[in-house]
């Protein structure tokens, strides 16, 4: 309780330069729904002082967002990945400038259902057997002598997702190369259902996703070379982890000119931090925030 004083204290103080702000301004934002839990948090927290604020947050996945971003339709995507050259030529071609603004840490988290007893741990060789385009692999024997000769369940996200891309790109070393018959959405809190349902599932999504059903999930640690290794905030802060990746939102230019979407872009950096601890990611170091506000400016 007191942590949530202060914030909307600390909240109420910051909003007290933004008298200039139309009533009825919206602030309209989409992309990562790894991102969007921070998002989220942020926007509840800056509407509660800033009623005249509607601040508007869709989940079309890290493409589906850029898409809408570049052409110059929402003020701001959330992204699990860098924006890609396809990307930046469109937003050019649309005359649409941006800047990039890391907000947090993620770690891809590879999960089965609690009640596999067996999976100790995946290898970075073994992920790219089972995922890999035109994977053979279908079940459990099929990964590790020894396992269950049973069909492994497979759920991810779809292919407009950051998430998705990262983890091919990771694992597979080429962004998109992936199998496609298995169970996408956009939705992880889906894909959290589709694994906690299934005893002979396997799947994979932001860490923070995990973080808040860890009594429905098992996380497998994964081994790249140097041992299995748990995603926790530590080894994903430290880079120890094998799937630690950066989180991002990007903001048109031009939208940084109206005084509501700069006032919310930057209260969501200067609180980055707390937010993103409170969802369940690993928050920035302070000079790395400082210089993503000096980006601002």
């Amino acid at each position: 309780m007191y942590r949530k004083a202060l914030f909307l204290a600390l909240l109420l103080i910051f909003t007290l330069g933004l008298g200039c702000v139309d009533d009825g301004s919206v602030v309209l934002i989409d992309g990562s729904s790894t991102v969007f839990p921070i998002t989220e948090a942020v926007a509840e927290e800056f509407q509660i002082v800033n009623p005249s604020v509607m601040i508007t947050a869709g989940v079309s996945g890290t493409g589906g967002g850029f898409k809408k971003f570049c052409a110059g339709e929402i003020d701001i995507n959330g992204a699990s990945r860098p924006i890609k050259e396809s990307e930046i030529t469109a937003c050019e071609k649309n005359g649409v400038e941006y800047i990039e603004l890391m907000v947090a840490y993620d770690g891809i988290t590879v999960v089965v259902n609690p009640d596999n007893d067996f999976v100790d741990y995946l290898t970075v060789e073994e992920l790219g057997e089972i995922w890999k385009p035109e994977s053979r692999v279908e079940k459990w024997s099929d990964v590790r002598p020894g396992w269950p000769d049973r069909e492994i369940f497979l759920a991810g996200p779809d292919t407009d997702s950051g998430t998705f891309d990262y983890f091919t790109e990771t694992i597979m070393g080429e962004s998109g190369a992936s199998r496609s018959d298995y169970t996408k959405s956009s939705d992880d809190d889906m894909l959290v259902r589709a694994v906690a349902g299934e005893k002979d599932a396997l799947g994979y999504f932001g860490y923070a996703y995990y973080a808040e059903n860890q009594d429905k999930l098992k996380a497998v640690p994964i081994d790249a070379g140097e041992g299995p290794m748990y995603p926790t905030p530590e080894t994903i802060e430290k880079k120890e982890y094998s799937l630690s990746r950066p989180l991002f939102i990007y903001v048109n230019t031009e939208s940084l000119e109206r005084p509501e979407v700069f006032a919310f872009v930057e209260y969501y950096l200067q609180n980055s931090g707390f937010f993103a601890k409170d969802v369940g990611y690993v928050s920035l170091a302070n000079e790395t925030k400082n210089e993503m506000l000096e980006r601002l400016k």
